[in-house]
């Protein structure tokens, strides 16, 4: 059996936050900004651009994109983050609502900025496990930039967090775009490394949590932290990929086009460069900063749109999340 991308969408809020007025917010130089972070611009929330709601206008522009209708689908969801319109809420339940998904049922999953990656693949297998499931809405938003404290140097490489929305819609023995295998792989070591530390049960919401800013990201072990991501984390990402694709029955070099999460241009171009790649064959994500687990889609949407696509092209996506997760899956595009 076989599973297919039939569409995708995608929302991008118009507000947005400039290198420049990043530098001025964090006291790190324009030009560090722009050539060692990679942020040109990034996309801000406005008033109503809340998190499962971009999701549904993503999914819209994916139901627009193709001849499936909401009716259709058997099942929502939602990729989105969990800091959203209300707490403790089912955001897929809603999303399958908002669009009229009325013979859909629907449920949320989270991995962080891994999300959409390890979705995609609970999809797949759900339908394989699941004759009844035919068709599958992915949809969610993403603006933990409201998390970010500019002054605190710790979250420095979360400095690229933005907003948006991305859905994707996938179904079962659709003759395209099919998506073949994945990989993912999680690391217990960093799971309290990055947090929030002030809301949860173990510190809740106060005063004091308010008054010291403890509502937003912070590192707890940033010298430890470091030191076991260069450890890891750059080899985790090359593993997660030659795994799908050799899993898929292919080879570095067959590979056509990444569509990496937005990260430091070094690291970028050193994921390329490890796989035989060049520039070219992705799209480093300057202009849009990192919308979390919206990031794969956005890359494909944009080499959709400057044409780097053709039929039979093999396409990674590639992810890693706090936590810390990696992942990665593969799409032969078209026929």
């Amino acid at each position: 059996m076989q599973v297919g991308v039939v569409s995708t969408g995608i929302y991008i809020p118009e507000h947005r936050m400039t290198s420049r007025e990043l530098a001025k917010h964090s006291g790190i130089p324009q030009k560090i900004v722009e050539q060692k972070l990679g942020i040109n611009q990034k996309p801000i929330p406005g008033p109503k651009d809340h998190t499962a709601e971009m999701g549904v206008w993503a999914a819209q522009q994916a139901f627009q994109a193709c001849d499936v209708k909401p009716e259709d689908i058997d099942l929502v969801i939602y990729i989105g983050e969990e800091h959203k319109e209300y707490p403790l809420w089912t955001a897929g339940i809603f999303t399958q609502e908002k669009l009229g998904c009325m013979n859909a049922w629907a449920f949320d999953v989270q991995l962080r900025c891994g999300t959409a990656i390890m979705a995609m693949k609970v999809a797949k297998d759900m339908m394989i496990a699941d004759s009844r499931i035919n068709t599958v809405l992915l949809a969610g938003g993403y603006r933990n930039v409201d998390f970010i404290d500019y002054e605190n140097p710790r979250t420095r490489f979360m400095y690229n967090l933005g907003a948006g929305g991305a859905a994707m819609i996938l179904q079962r023995d659709y003759d395209r775009n099919q998506l073949l295998e994945s990989t993912i792989i999680t690391d217990g070591t960093f799971s309290e490394d990055v947090v929030v530390v002030g809301g949860g049960t173990k510190n809740p919401m106060s005063k004091e949590v308010l008054d010291n800013h403890l509502y937003q990201l912070d590192v707890l072990d940033p010298d430890g932290m470091k030191k076991r991501l260069e450890e890891k984390s750059m080899q985790n990402f090359i593993k997660v990929i030659r795994d799908a694709i050799h899993r898929s029955g292919y080879q570095d070099a067959d590979i056509n086009y990444v569509a990496l999460l937005h990260m430091k241009r070094s690291a970028h171009e050193f994921v390329l460069n490890e796989l035989g790649l060049s520039l070219g064959q992705s799209i480093y994500l300057e202009d849009y900063g990192h919308i979390g687990q919206m990031d794969q889609i956005i890359s494909l949407e944009l080499a959709l749109e400057k044409g780097q696509l053709k039929d039979g092209d093999v396409v990674v996506f590639v992810s890693a999340g706090i936590g810390y997760a990696w992942g990665a899956n593969v799409i032969r595009w078209g026929i």
